[in-house]
């Protein structure tokens, strides 16, 4: 602490003990002094990322760092030149985990509304975990950390919660007519969602590897429905049943001694997919895939050899998720602006907030 109150972080390093904890920023509050030529150490399956003025500058990989213009060319602009390169600066580093994270939650925290063709509209309840890992810390920081003001793993964990509910809503809407039907579709509901999950999450430079429905609960009354549609198909033509069985029994009466009726009717409501809802991934790193053109790559390019395209993601265009230069305004392939993010999207019919690409509004089950 210097007599002006300035202090100059030279040494930049992050050891996690907790293993929990996904973005951890330096200085943890605000912006702080970082001054040029500061040491900046990454430990394995660790990612830096620079921020200054609140833009992503530099991107560091395992090892050790000097904080100058060979490692980040922007600071020749960045820095103010009167002062010969001397002066801290006022950054910003983000140091991101690239391992997995197991056992993360997710649930309805409210119960979601489904339309459902025979009993109406019906609240379920679903929870079940998930497994992430970060494969584009500069689009996670860009596109989560920064957008949403998320910083910690739970907060992270909470946000993609709501994505996986919504998400599971969605595809509830538009390929289940009514919860009867629900397990002729489990193998489908399987693939469906966890490739659109995917989808989803490579949007936030985030890669889902596994995903696992623990139980969907429907209310009580929905339940005692069901079982009261499975009895009423059982005893529909009980008055046939009865005369079978009759002729039957008179039939045999001299051979059994007497007449009856033997029926024994076991009832088993089928489970609401207790099967795990997964797409099942390596546990291990895979091969590294150009972002935009998906071909293989050297893992440690900075460039894609098949189209040039730069291997880490600042930005992506939130209109159709193209890939952005860092420093484009606009969407090269749709013509949207580069930083607009994408606003909530509100229920015509009843008003709730949901994603802004939810299809069904969780909070009365209309399409949206």
């Amino acid at each position: 602490m210097g007599t002006n109150n300035i202090y100059f972080l030279e040494v930049l390093e992050w050891l996690d003990d907790t293993g929990l904890e996904m973005v951890h920023r330096l200085p943890q509050e605000g912006s702080g002094d970082i001054k040029y030529g500061a040491q900046l150490t990454i430990r394995e399956n660790q990612a830096g990322v620079f921020f200054y003025q609140g833009k992503a500058v530099g991107v560091f990989g395992p090892g050790r760092h000097t904080l100058k213009t060979a490692n980040i060319p922007l600071l020749t602009k960045l820095a103010s030149i009167p002062w010969g390169m001397t002066s801290p600066l006022r950054a910003e580093v983000y140091i991101v985990h690239m391992k997995v994270f197991p056992n993360l939650k997710w649930g309805t925290r409210d119960p979601v509304a489904f339309r459902d063709a025979e009993l109406g509209l019906i609240r379920l309840r679903a929870f079940g975990v998930f497994n992430l890992r970060v494969v584009q810390p500069v689009l996670l920081i860009n596109r989560l950390v920064g957008t949403q003001g998320i910083y910690t793993t739970v907060e992270i964990e909470e946000y993609l919660s709501r994505v996986i509910v919504s998400r599971f809503n969605d595809y509830l809407g538009e390929n289940l007519d009514t919860l009867l039907n629900l397990p002729a579709k489990y193998d489908e509901m399987s693939r469906g969602l966890a490739e659109r999950l995917q989808k989803d999450f490579s949007h936030f430079g985030l890669g889902l590897t596994h995903i696992y429905i623990n139980a969907i609960t429907p209310p009580t009354e929905v339940q005692q429905a069901i079982d009261d549609r499975s009895r009423m198909g059982v005893f529909q033509d009980m008055d046939k049943l009865m005369k079978m069985k009759a002729a039957m029994a008179m039939e045999k009466s001299s051979e059994t001694g007497g007449g009856g009726l033997g029926m024994g009717l076991g009832l088993m409501m089928p489970g609401m997919l207790s099967q795990y809802l997964a797409k099942e991934a390596p546990a291990g790193k895979t091969a590294v895939q150009c972002p935009d053109c998906k071909q293989p790559v050297p893992e440690d390019a900075k460039f894609c050899p098949q189209c040039g395209h730069q291997q880490v993601i600042f930005t992506q265009c939130a209109d159709c998720g193209k890939n952005l230069t860092p420093n484009a305004r606009f969407c090269s392939r749709c013509g949207h602006p580069a930083h607009e993010t994408p606003k909530p999207k509100h229920c015509t019919a009843c008003g709730a907030e949901n994603l802004p690409d939810a299809k069904f509004c969780t909070d009365c089950g209309e399409k949206i």
